[in-house]
């Protein structure tokens, strides 16, 4: 398989695992398949994943991380920016997996995948040439 499509299936598996879990905070998907089911109970989740911050910071830091997944599952869908948006969804992924961590244990990321996810996003960013990307309008020649 060649490079630039290995970087468009990574572009799209992250995007759609960034929006598949704000899809579940927001209720877009049934009950019975939901983590969280709403914004509310994703805050408590959030909240015994910091307890170290402040009650009143942590509606701040959900909502920072949802709004982040939304606009970074856009810029990789589109291809915007790729190489850094790729670096800050790693960078996201890698502090959402340790704290799972020092919160839950070990097992909890790896159950779900967040350092692999990690991982391919900083990998993603390694992928140098543009593919069906947005950056491709403006790429040096």
């Amino acid at each position: 398989m060649k490079a630039h499509w290995i970087k468009v299936f990574l572009r799209l598996a992250l995007s759609m695992a960034f929006l598949s879990a704000v899809a579940d905070r927001f209720g877009f998907w049934p009950a019975e398949i939901s983590t969280w089911g709403n914004m509310e109970a994703f805050l408590a989740y959030t909240e015994s994943m910091v307890p170290w911050a402040p009650e009143s910071l942590v509606p701040f830091m959900g909502w920072s991380a949802t709004i982040l997944e939304v606009i970074f599952a856009i810029f990789l869908i589109l291809g915007f920016k790729t190489k850094l948006t790729a670096q800050l969804s790693g960078a996201l992924l890698l502090v959402f997996g340790l704290s799972m961590v020092f919160s839950f244990g070990l097992k909890a990321p790896l159950d779900y995948s967040v350092f692999s996810a990690a991982a391919a996003a900083f990998g993603l960013s390694l992928i140098k040439k543009p593919f069906l990307e947005i950056d491709q309008l403006t790429e040096k020649k």
